[in-house]
């Protein structure tokens, strides 16, 4: 069973950084497509930023220059380095990931940036 466990929310001031982590299973390799998701309430949910392979990456234009994504394919995490955090950036998020034609979701994880 494939699982995604995410991690490293919470609250922080604008400006701040976190870093949030996906633990998945193994067999989610390192060929496979995996992303960041986000919904704040009332919205729809979006891409934030997807990874494949090692650096075949994408970024929504709401994070370019301040969130990385990336994967530690030994320890089986993805990640998502957040810094210049805004208000705006407030959130649920979601990891992501595809196998074949399977889609599989992590539970969420809140990011409340407030002063």
């Amino acid at each position: 069973q494939v699982q995604l466990v995410e991690s490293g929310g919470g609250l922080v001031q604008p400006g701040g950084s976190l870093r949030l982590s996906c633990a998945h299973s193994p067999i989610i390799s390192s060929n496979y497509f995996m992303a960041w998701y986000r919904q704040a309430p009332g919205e729809q949910r979006e891409l934030v930023a997807s990874i494949q392979s090692a650096e075949i990456t994408y970024y929504a234009d709401s994070g370019k220059g301040r969130f990385t994504i990336s994967r530690d394919n030994v320890k089986n995490i993805l990640y998502l380095q957040m810094n210049s955090l805004k208000p705006e950036d407030t959130a649920v998020y979601y990891c992501y990931a595809t196998i074949v034609l399977s889609q599989y979701w992590g539970q969420g994880t809140q990011v409340t940036v407030s002063s």
